[in-house]
């Protein structure tokens, strides 16, 4: 049965377990730790407890968004065992019969609810952990702004256990449990814009002030960054943080880091990232190349801004991990000049992409060319 009063149970040593006879039971002694808060301090309680046999309880599969997954980031494998039940996701796709491998699964829970926004498609079905019963207004906020408010919501609390409930449908939230499993079942309204991983959102998905890398560009470079699941990214000169956010969204576990000086832009990524489902952006201020100063080394690094200047060019360079890419954009002469200096220098490819796109001129019909776009490629040795 599913607790939610996470504990350490510390059994003594040598032996955990005594007392009893033959034909009896055997009694544990044990002694009950609370977690602390937070989880970095409950990780300090564990590693203070090294040699004494302890027992971690929690719910479910512990290596599905649970506790075991945290302490596989920070503790030698051979130094616990994972002992499995039956975790939330299985037991509520079993009592909706969803077929669990078309499902989303999630976690908000200590996690921003913003995290939804990527996985609202037509016809997508979600399983989410939850934080406590606000999530669910939460979501539905989420669900109204995207045009999803027709979908089919389902709660279900303290599963597997005897206080076992699903509500479904006109369900009052302030009854709900704050122990629960949240299941939506999307329905899309007529216009729901659909935003999906794939690179190359609308320009109006963004909120920007003008510099922004517009939609096929975007696209292209962020085919040539190649997001990767857990791969960090450098977006230097983010703007409204359109090649950052793409790049979250592309990939598993991927990280990424917006660099721009801008306070009214730095306003913009933020808004933008919630907005699209990845409050996970890490955003830093500052002019570069001294704002880089400090941070974990990319693995693919994009310079949007300014890239005839040689000081910033070189610090991303050199910040760049072996076998890193890095993508530099150019729209004037003064930045193509230096990229083509580079390319003859550092190898890589250099490519042109020249967009038109459909405008009026009288009473005729055109295609109005923009401003070309020289685009640079590099691998680090």
């Amino acid at each position: 049965e599913q607790t939610d009063a996470p504990a350490l149970a510390v059994l003594p040593s040598p032996s955990p377990l005594r007392g009893g006879s033959k034909g009896g039971g055997r009694e544990a002694s044990r002694n009950l730790i609370p977690w602390r808060s937070p989880l970095s301090a409950m990780l300090d309680q564990v590693a203070a407890l090294r040699g004494t046999p302890t027992v971690i309880l929690a719910t479910g599969d512990p290596m599905w968004f649970g506790i075991a997954a945290t302490l596989a980031k920070h503790f030698d494998p051979t130094e616990f065992t994972v002992h499995l039940h039956p975790s939330a996701f299985q037991l509520a796709a079993a009592r909706l019969r969803w077929p669990l491998q078309h499902v989303a699964t999630i976690s908000l829970h200590g996690r921003a609810v913003e995290t939804l926004h990527p996985h609202l498609f037509p016809g997508n079905r979600i399983l989410a952990l939850t934080s406590d019963r606000s999530t669910i207004e939460a979501a539905k906020v989420i669900l109204e702004s995207r045009g999803y408010a027709q979908s089919h919501l389902a709660v279900l609390e303290n599963l597997g256990g005897a206080g076992e409930k699903i509500s479904a449908g006109d369900f009052d939230p302030a009854a709900i449990g704050d122990f629960h499993v949240l299941a939506i079942d999307c329905v899309a309204d007529a216009g729901a814009p659909l935003l999906p991983s794939i690179p190359g959102l609308p320009d109006a998905a963004f909120i920007s002030d003008g510099q922004l890398t517009k939609r096929e560009v975007r696209a292209t470079t962020l085919a040539k960054l190649a997001p990767f699941p857990g791969a960090l990214l450098w977006d230097v000169g983010a703007g409204c943080g359109s090649v950052a956010i793409e790049w979250l969204r592309a990939a598993r576990d991927a990280t990424a880091i917006a660099f721009e000086r801008e306070a009214r832009r730095l306003e913009m990524i933020d808004a933008n990232a919630n907005a699209l489902g990845t409050p996970s952006l890490k955003i830093v201020g500052g002019d570069a190349p001294e704002s880089l100063v400090g941070h974990s080394a990319p693995d693919a690094n994009f310079v949007g801004g300014d890239v005839g200047n040689e000081a910033l060019f070189e610090a991303c360079w050199a910040a760049l991990k072996p076998g890193g890419r890095l993508v530099a954009n150019a729209v004037t002469l003064d930045g193509e000049h230096a990229l083509y200096a580079r390319q003859s220098i550092l190898g890589g490819e250099l490519a042109r992409i020249e967009i038109s796109v459909v405008d009026t001129v009288g009473d005729h019909r055109v295609m109005r060319p923009r401003m070309a776009v020289t685009q640079y490629l590099v691998l680090k040795p």
